[in-house]
């Protein structure tokens, strides 16, 4: 797998649906999780979402390294 460098799951109201965006360098790739959550799903959930979308797309993450963003 690649690290990715940063990674970020935000709520997109337009496609009423989380909006996972890895950062690799100097790429930024935006993904929908293959599972719809909830718009007020807890940290935790989400934070876990955000890992395996980025480990779905070939990449890698710490959780420190991903920002939820209401």
């Amino acid at each position: 797998m690649i690290p990715a460098d940063h990674a970020h799951i935000a709520w997109d109201s337009k496609k009423k649906n989380w909006i996972v965006s890895i950062q690799a360098g100097g790429d930024v790739i935006k993904r929908q999780p293959e599972t719809h959550v909830a718009q007020d799903a807890p940290d935790d959930l989400l934070r876990a979402t955000a890992i395996q979308t980025v480990k779905d797309d070939g990449y890698e993450v710490t959780p420190e390294r991903v920002d939820i963003v209401r």
